[in-house]
């Protein structure tokens, strides 16, 4: 049995917390017009400081601004430059910004080696409960952001809420729906099991998962899923280190982006990478970094015909994949320039 486990060195860049919907168990959004926009000026400060770290994806997460809203085309802007300020400072960027149009999408992935976004559940009961007043958690939008993603040739990570009111069934019915888009398009890279952790700012008070519950979930997941999709587990929500082990065995091989903070789940601070180094390798795992782009997308055209990378991501790429065979962690100061 493969005894490698990965995870990004990663660095989350939020550029607003605002959001137009208001899931009953986030812990992340603010009401929009209450939250000052990040300025370019001081995401390079950041960013910069980070040089030279081992820092390798830079996640850029964003609230959602409502597609009619007269400020959507600056939200949207303002994404385009930190991706592309990130791979200019020889980061490797990853955006997860909620549903997005097919244009937006064609567009980011000219500086984005990868997107994201949660697929949560398919099953429609939860919009009269803790989606109630999230109209862009409609199944079929989501669905249709996965399969757009499909079409453009676009490495994608998503993945399914566990514990927010959902049935067994209807988890392994949202593996199946992300299991059918892959199988066409061969774009999901990795899927993320969230179980659910009660933070302080959420207004539903649900109980955290089972944990048992979760282990079958991961054994779902691995027999729905293609061997080709890593399944990814989120340390910092799981009770105890003992239980990851049980998730390797259950068939998780990923634990995601590692930084200084979990935006989503703020009350549940990332363990310390040599700590789970430690921790892991006691019981025979390795615990080995990874790019935010998996491998089979680094060269080559998607099934849809458009290349998985863009040019100049593709340069960054590379560069990060020469230094990790060297068995550098990388040094974060490739710049790369800017497409015309």
């Amino acid at each position: 049995m493969n005894r490698i486990v990965t995870y990004s060195p990663a660095y989350t860049i939020v550029p607003t917390y605002e959001c137009f919907n208001c899931c009953r168990y986030c812990n992340f959004r603010v009401n929009p017009g209450q939250d000052e926009w990040l300025s370019l000026t001081t995401a390079r400060d950041r960013l910069q400081a980070l040089q030279n770290t081992g820092v390798i994806e830079v996640l850029i997460l964003s609230g959602e601004v409502h597609p009619d809203s007269p400020r959507r085309a600056a939200w949207f802007e303002h994404l385009y430059q930190l991706g592309q300020l990130a791979l200019e400072l020889g980061f490797l960027p990853h955006t997860n910004a909620g549903p997005l149009s097919f244009a937006e999408m064609a567009r980011l992935k000219q500086v984005n080696v990868s997107l994201g976004l949660m697929l949560e559940q398919v099953t429609p009961r939860l919009l009269t409960t803790v989606h109630r007043h999230a109209p862009s958690k409609v199944p079929e939008k989501r669905l249709e952001q996965l399969a757009w993603a499909g079409e453009l040739g676009i490495p994608f990570t998503t993945g399914i809420l566990l514990g927010i009111g959902e049935t067994i069934a209807e988890r392994r019915e949202s593996l199946q729906a992300i299991a059918a888009l892959h199988a066409r398009w061969g774009h999901i890279q990795e899927v993320i099991l969230q179980p659910h952790r009660q933070g302080q700012a959420q207004t539903w008070v649900g109980p955290n998962l089972d944990p048992q519950e979760f282990i079958q979930s991961i054994a779902d997941a691995r027999h729905i899923l293609p061997p080709s999709i890593t399944i990814q587990v989120p340390p910092n929500l799981l009770p105890d280190p003992t239980f990851l082990l049980a998730c390797l065995e259950a068939g998780a091989r990923d634990l995601g982006g590692l930084g200084p903070k979990d935006e989503v789940n703020p009350d549940y601070p990332h363990p310390q990478v040599p700590v789970l180094q430690t921790q892991l390798a006691a019981a025979g795992w390795q615990l080995v970094p990874r790019l935010p782009v998996y491998s089979q997308y680094e060269m080559g055209e998607s099934p849809a015909g458009p290349s998985w990378l863009w040019p100049t991501v593709q340069v960054a790429v590379t560069q990060w994949r020469t230094g990790l065979a060297r068995g550098r962690r990388g040094s974060g100061t490739g710049k790369v320039s800017k497409e015309k």
